[in-house]
């Protein structure tokens, strides 16, 4: 119960008079470019990320400022 190539060629042409050629144009587009960041990103997902140089690294000093305060607050639960 295939289709043969004669109700192919008929559901295509349909197709066409129901969407138009711009708008299977743009599908077609939108199409291949999901397919092509899909693929870039399963590429991106297998390589090893480059070695960054090792930044120097920096001692931060201890801060001599005054302590600050913790305020406690008291939370009311809404019943």
């Amino acid at each position: 119960m295939g289709f043969s190539t004669t109700h192919l060629i008929i559901f295509l042409v349909i197709i066409v008079v129901i969407f138009g050629t711009k708008k299977l144009r743009n599908i077609g587009s939108d199409l291949g470019g999901a397919v092509k960041g899909f693929k870039d990103g399963m590429r991106d997902g297998t390589e090893k990320p480059a070695e960054a140089p090792a930044a120097p690294v920096q001692q931060v000093a201890a801060s001599t400022a005054a302590p600050k305060e913790t305020i406690d607050v008291e939370v009311k639960n809404k019943a």
